[in-house]
């Protein structure tokens, strides 16, 4: 049964990205030598693996056959797919297993919103799926950008990564951190490709050739956990680690997290950036703004 909304056309083009970047020796068929005129798998290798016909691969690929969910698996063990890449094609193909389309609601709850105002040595903002930035506790905004000042229709996090100098200049590797934003936007975007706020940022980023270049990578990943090193001009250079957090109740926002390790120089300048921050701001709520109505 289909959960979702299929995007036929998406699925072709990224099961077509996949065998382009596999060679027959690494799925266990013979080498054909210099023989082959293309890169990667061809449509009747795919096939084979997956122990469907040619023309029913060829019809999933071209967009012209919903595929039913014991052919997808075929079709992801044939290519190898990681976790992360086999969700995206269920995702794509409106057939995700065990679960629901993920909630489009922007409203964070009172009780979220709490929860930021209370973690006051940790960093975290709260992120649609196609990464707005739905609200934030004062320490994020001091670490990253100031929220509040940023017009909302700008309140995007990878479209802030791509063009607040600022921010692009704290993150210690930003092509790595930008590039892996753009995979989980993408992997996010399986859900609700016709989402016109996600078609107004694409053709937004347009200008932008690295987000170009990554976006027709068709990498994909979920956003769970991870590490980070920022640079900041008050509180040094901090080596965070993050994780996302998903409400149950609210399923399209989730909450991304920054710690540092207990007793580590991080930690302590976390500590001296939430000092400045609150002599800066001593009669604003914690948030910094975010409790502005996004809806």
């Amino acid at each position: 049964m289909s959960t979702g909304s299929s995007d036929p056309k998406e699925l072709g083009a990224f099961l077509k990205a996949r065998r382009a970047g596999l060679e027959p020796l690494q799925v266990g068929l013979p080498d054909p030598g210099n023989q082959r005129r293309v890169a990667g798998l061809r449509r009747e290798e795919v096939a084979q693996l997956a122990a469907i016909s040619t023309d029913y691969y060829t019809r999933i690929e071209q967009g012209r056959m919903q595929a039913s969910l014991p052919v997808l698996e075929a079709v992801a063990r044939a290519l190898r797919l990681s976790e992360d890449q086999r969700t995206y094609v269920f995702e794509l193909a409106g057939r995700a297993p065990g679960g629901q389309p993920a909630s489009s609601g922007r409203e964070v709850t009172e009780h979220c919103r709490r929860l930021l105002d209370q973690l006051t040595e940790s960093p975290a903002v709260v992120l649609s799926d196609t990464m707005d930035v739905l609200a934030w506790n004062r320490l994020a905004a001091a670490l990253l950008t100031d929220f509040a000042e940023v017009p909302e229709a700008d309140r995007n996090y990878v479209w802030l990564l791509f063009n607040d100098s600022a921010l692009r200049d704290r993150y210690g590797d930003w092509a790595a951190g930008a590039r892996s934003c753009v995979a989980y936007l993408r992997m996010h975007t399986a859900r609700g490709p016709r989402d016109p706020r996600l078609q107004r940022l694409l053709a937004r980023m347009t200008p932008h050739a690295d987000f170009q270049r990554w976006w027709q990578t068709r990498e994909v990943a979920v956003q769970g956990t991870g590490n980070k090193v920022f640079h900041h001009p008050v509180a040094g250079t901090l080596t965070l680690d993050w994780d996302t957090l998903t409400s149950s109740t609210a399923p399209g926002q989730h909450i991304v997290v920054w710690t540092a390790q207990p007793g580590s120089p991080s930690q302590k300048g976390l500590r001296i950036l939430a000092a400045a921050a609150q002599r800066a701001a001593p009669a604003l709520a914690l948030d910094g703004g975010a409790r502005e109505d996004l809806a």
